[in-house]
Formats: C-alpha cells, sequence, structure tokens
C-alpha cells in the first residue's frame, strides 16, 4: 500500500489512471471486511452517484482498532498534550482507546442512539473527542462534529439541519490562557433544537455548569457503568459515516456527507504515502476535530495505519511562541502537519523562539488548509526543517475526503508554492470558464478532477440538489473544485485560491454569504458585501463594506457592534478585519453586487479594476476607493 520511490509513485498512478477499478480493488483488500464488494464502482457526475466497494459491509473502528490489538494493544495510539507548557501529558495505548470508544459507544446505545441517527459534538481538542467520534461509529451512528469556537447560533443551525439526536460536550475548554464555556453555549442553542433528547457532559474545567433533569448527563459517571467491549455494528460501505458542515455560497451551511468504505481505504492510502509514515514514529497534525483535517488526518487515517499521533490542546503562541517547538522536542515528534497561518504567525514572533529546541527528531514536515507562500516555505524549511525534510504542501477540501495533491515526502522533488503532483487515483483537469479542457503545460485555468475517487463527497445532507449544483453542474461530467489552479512546465500545480465566493480564512473556508447575513443582522446596515483580502499571518483576511445611512452612533461604536453581531451569530472567526463603511455598493443594472472589483480595492489593484461600463452607478466607485482603509 505505501510507494517506496518514486517511479513505484508513477507506475501506481499509470495503473490508477487506466484501470481504476482494479487499482483500488488491491488496495481495498488490505483491509477487514465483514462482507466484500461485488463491484468496485458505481458512478456518474450527472446526478451524481457515486458508489465505491458496492453493497460490502464493514465496522471502521473494527479497521482503526480491533486489527491492531493483537500487535499493538500496549502501543500508543494516542500522546494527549494538555493546554499549558508542563509535564502534563498522556499517553493513551490501543487497548485503552478500544476500551473507552467500547465504553462511551455503550452508553450512546442506552440513550437511544442506533444505527444512522445523528450525534453532534461540540468538544475541545481533548482525547473525549476522538473517543466520541469513534463511538459514533461503532455503532453505525452517523457523527457531526462542530468546531468549538462556533457560536450558539452556528449550532442551532447545524444541529437542526442534521436532526441530532443526542450532544456530546465539555462543560468548558482552555483557549490559551482563557476559559471557553461550551456547556452554556449548547444550553443556549438547545433551546432551539426540539430533536435534541440528551446530552453527554465531560468534565474538563471543572465548572459548575447546570444540568437539565432527565437531559444532561454525566460523562465519567455514565462510562464507568458500562463494559469495556461493544460489538462493532456493521454497515453497507456506503452507509454514511459522518456529516461535516462547511460554509458555501449561500448564508446556509451545508452538511457534506462522507460514506464509510471509500472513505476508510482513501484516508488510510493518502496518510501512509503523503507522509510516507514508518513504525513506531510520532505523527502530529495540529488541526482541530472540528474541521476535515482532524476527522482524517488525527482520527481515522493515523489510526487506520496504526500510527501513534499527538492530540494537542493548546494554541501555538501560549505560553509563548516556542510551544510548538517544545511539543516536538518533548515527544520527539518525527512528522509535524500545520497551518500555513500558524507558521506565519510563528515566523513573525522571532527566531528566538525556535533556538532553544534542537527539533532533531523532524523527519518531514506538512503543510494543510491553504497554499503555503514563497516566503513562509523557505522560513519552516530552514529554521524548523534545518533543511533536511521535506514540506508536504497538500492541496484537498473538506469535499474530497483526504489529500488529492501532494507531494509524497521523500519520494517527490517539491517545489515551494506547488502542490506538485496528484496521488493515485486522482485526475486533475484544468478548463476555462465554457468548460473547455486546457491541455499542456505552463497553463491556468479552474480546477476539476474528471473521475471519481473513494473519499470524495456523497451528497450534502438532505439536499442532494445543492451537491450537484454546487459541484456538478458548472461543468458536464467533471466534479468542479471552486478553485483557480496553475499547471507549470513540470506539470505541477500550484493552486492560487477561490474562484467562487468563499473565503479561505486561516485554513477555514467561510462562506461570504453567512458573513453577510451576520453583519446585516445589525439594525443600522442597510446592506453589506464581503470580500478576502491578502493578510500576511491569515492568509486571507475578512474586508467588509457596509451601507449605514442613518446612525447616531460613532464608526468605533458600529464597528464594534458588527463584530459583535458576527460573533454571535458565526463565531470570533468569521470577524471582519476590516470593515468600511460606504454610501454604495457597485452594483450591475440587474442588481448584483460587483464583488470582484470591491476585491480589487481591497487588494489594493486600484489600477486595474477591470470594465465598469455595466454598473448602475460607477460614481460609488471612486468613493469607495478614497475612503480604502
Amino acid at each position: 500500500m505505501q510507494l517506496q520511490t518514486f517511479e513505484a509513485y508513477l507506475e501506481a498512478y499509470e495503473l490508477s489512471t487506466k484501470n481504476p477499478e482494479q487499482f483500488w480493488h488491491s488496495i481495498a483488500e488490505g483491509f477487514i471486511w465483514q462482507q466484500p464488494w461485488n463491484k468496485v464502482l458505481n458512478w456518474n457526475f450527472k446526478d451524481p452517484t457515486i458508489q465505491w466497494f458496492c453493497n460490502a459491509r464493514l465496522n471502521i473502528t473494527e479497521n482503526c482498532i480491533d486489527r491492531h490489538l493483537p500487535q499493538k494493544a500496549n502501543t500508543t495510539a494516542f500522546i494527549f498534550e494538555e493546554n499549558e507548557s508542563s509535564n502534563n501529558h498522556l499517553h493513551i495505548s490501543y487497548q485503552q482507546l478500544h476500551d473507552e470508544v467500547c465504553r462511551l459507544a455503550n452508553v450512546l446505545k442506552q440513550l437511544g442512539v442506533t444505527k444512522g441517527n445523528r450525534v453532534c459534538i461540540y468538544m475541545p481538542m481533548i482525547p473525549q473527542a476522538v473517543y466520541a467520534m469513534l463511538a459514533c461509529a461503532r455503532i453505525g451512528a452517523v457523527h457531526s462534529v462542530v468546531f468549538g469556537g462556533f457560536s450558539a447560533q452556528a449550532l442551532v443551525d447545524r444541529i437542526n439541519d442534521s436532526q441530532c439526536k443526542v450532544v456530546l460536550t465539555s462543560d468548558g475548554a482552555f483557549r490559551g490562557n482563557k476559559k471557553i464555556p461550551m456547556k452554556a453555549t449548547v444550553d443556549e442553542a438547545l433551546q432551539h433544537c426540539p430533536s435534541v433528547t440528551h446530552t453527554l457532559v465531560y468534565n474538563r474545567t471543572g465548572d459548575n455548569v447546570a444540568k437539565q433533569e432527565g437531559r444532561d448527563f454525566d460523562w465519567e459517571t455514565e462510562t464507568q457503568k458500562q463494559p469495556a467491549s461493544c460489538a462493532p455494528v456493521y454497515i453497507d460501505s456506503e452507509d454514511p459515516l459522518f456529516i461535516l458542515y462547511t460554509s458555501g455560497s449561500t448564508g446556509k451551511p451545508k452538511g457534506v456527507v462522507h460514506s464509510s468504505g471509500g472513505y476508510m481505504v482513501y484516508t488510510c492510502y493518502s496518510f501512509l504515502n503523503v507522509f510516507q509514515y514508518q513504525a513506531n514514529q510520532v505523527y502530529w497534525c495540529t488541526a482541530d476535530v472540528g474541521w476535515i483535517t482532524g476527522h482524517s488526518y488525527i482520527t481515522y487515517g493515523p489510526l487506520l495505519a496504526g500510527a501513534t499521533s499527538v492530540i494537542f490542546e493548546g494554541i501555538p503562541t501560549y505560553p509563548n511562541a516556542g510551544r510548538f517547538w517544545e511539543v516536538i522536542d518533548k515527544h520527539q515528534v518525527n512528522i509535524f502537519y500545520t497551518a500555513p497561518t500558524a507558521i506565519r504567525a510563528l515566523e513573525a514572533a522571532g527566531l528566538d523562539f525556535v533556538k532553544p529546541y534542537s527539533l532533531a527528531s523532524l523527519k518531514v514536515l506538512g503543510s494543510v488548509g491553504e497554499p503555503i507562500n514563497e516566503e513562509a516555505w523557505h522560513w519552516y524549511d530552514t529554521n524548523i526543517g534545518k533543511n533536511r525534510c521535506p514540506i508536504v504542501d497538500t492541496w484537498w477540501q473538506t469535499e474530497t475526503g483526504g489529500i488529492l495533491i501532494s507531494p509524497l515526502a521523500g519520494l517527490t522533488k517539491t517545489k515551494p508554492g506547488f502542490a506538485t503532483l496528484p496521488l493515485p487515483g486522482i485526475q486533475p483537469v484544468l478548463v476555462n470558464d465554457k468548460g473547455e479542457e486546457i491541455e499542456g503545460n505552463n497553463v491556468e485555468g479552474n480546477l476539476c478532477i474528471r473521475f471519481p475517487w473513494p473519499s470524495m463527497i456523497r451528497t450534502t445532507f438532505g439536499d442532494h440538489e445543492r451537491c450537484r449544483h454546487n459541484y456538478f453542474a458548472t461543468y458536464t461530467n467533471l466534479y468542479f473544485t471552486g478553485d483557480g489552479c496553475k499547471r507549470d512546465e513540470e506539470g505541477y500545480y500550484r493552486i492560487t485560491g477561490r474562484v467562487d465566493d468563499v473565503m479561505n480564512i486561516s485554513g477555514h473556508r467561510i462562506g461570504t454569504a453567512e458573513v453577510e447575513s451576520a453583519i446585516d443582522e445589525h439594525e443600522d446596515v442597510v446592506e453589506c458585501a464581503v470580500v478576502g483580502y491578502p493578510h500576511d499571518i491569515k492568509g486571507q483576511g475578512i474586508y467588509a463594506y457596509c451601507i449605514v445611512p442613518h446612525t447616531t452612533k460613532t464608526e468605533a461604536e458600529l464597528r464594534q457592534e458588527i463584530l459583535n453581531s458576527v460573533t454571535q451569530l458565526i463565531g470570533a472567526i468569521a470577524k471582519p478585519d476590516k470593515i468600511q463603511f460606504v454610501k454604495g455598493l457597485p452594483k450591475t443594472r440587474s442588481g448584483k453586487i460587483m464583488r470582484r472589483i470591491l476585491r480589487k480595492i481591497a487588494e489594493g489593484e486600484l489600477s486595474n479594476l477591470g470594465d465598469t461600463s455595466t454598473l448602475l452607478d460607477p460614481t460609488v466607485i471612486e468613493e469607495i476607493v478614497t475612503g480604502k482603509l
């Protein structure tokens, strides 16, 4: 399953494109299936219909945990590094992981959760968040993890959309030197979530929280009552494993649905090959389980490969900007996978925070969430990798389930700023706006994929038409990624950013419409438009243009109230970095806001605003340019 040379990659890639079904059949045979498939693949991109390993039955946790126990019962599955810099860490063996997951699965069954029920997980970055995901999968329930930084209203939207039956949460969370009251947020949300019958609350911060009799149960008390065994529930390969909500170009978050069998096969295959993980290495992905990176490359991929991983509760700059480097030395981390946002922030903090640490254990560096800029790539390479660690600049999405384009560590020649080459089984194609393929090298276009891969999105929960419209309707018989892309003279791919109305903020996709909707809730805002612009740390920042014709408040007061509104309705991650008050917005005669123009103004490209002749009132542009922040 693991490729050893670049020549082996080329051979595997050729086979995977000439005979994809034979290729994935051979990979899938390396897993435990309760019932084998009778057909590898059934698909079309019109409906769309994507079915991998048809009519096979499995349980992913059997492959993540049980099959490793004969050889790895006492091997560390996770090292939990707590929030503060101290000796507070915990080693969790594969046997302990098995026992905790089974106990929690039994609690879920006692709370009435059965196969196909949805369970919301709203938790900090602690091992119990991973136990929760696996416990759901153990009994065939579908988990929906919601990032712990989201607001009560964002939680309401996601719970109600998927009709979750149970919420798993904690009393609170540690975030640097702050405590975040998670149970209070859940309580606020559940006033508007009639589908939820119970919550299970883990005691993390020790704060007193309200408990509603008959609804709220204590995690530790309930799990301690349960046996450490729970037979896995076998489900169809195409039964959903999880729903993960991502922002779209409309104001309503969309629930991306991933299947069980195909996701299992691809996440393990991509983990082993991209990172070139070797037995007994320590791997650390710094993501949160609330995002797809945490699903695929903290929980499922590493466990399927029998790896040892770090779960990190803290943040990169607390108690100081040497925190990452301290943890790497402390646990002798071999593979380190983080976001360009974090790299840029630590670069800005200076080398005094790096120098005290050896970092000699590192073998592979990775980057995820957005394209890494060349300056940050070189800083990462020189100061963290000491010019001896390959950097895997990975490109993928919530919808793809796993890494699609990336160097294979130590096998693929890297190039700063380039995701380089597709993994076996991935067939990228560049097209122009008419959907015509752009062939050859030294070209640029919209990035699409022409053939299905096992871990790709199956639908958007409760709205299959939205899935078709967003990903398969733009170009005939192609999956449209929403990203622009260049292919250079070597055939290497470089992602140039979103071409739709989605921003990439610190590696997290946030829809412009979702932020605009939150800003519009402010009573003084008549209309607004939001765009992304280059940000030194985040990669992209959020620039908001707001029309506020009648108000007695100062601009400072208005800005703070708007920020508060966005935080309350979405979360702090979606707060605009700049808010400019304007008298009008550039619109076509049909009323469409020309975000292309607003984006160029925000980016400072004032001499290249393009054709403005179709605007209803071109004079608004002068006023916006004059008032640019």
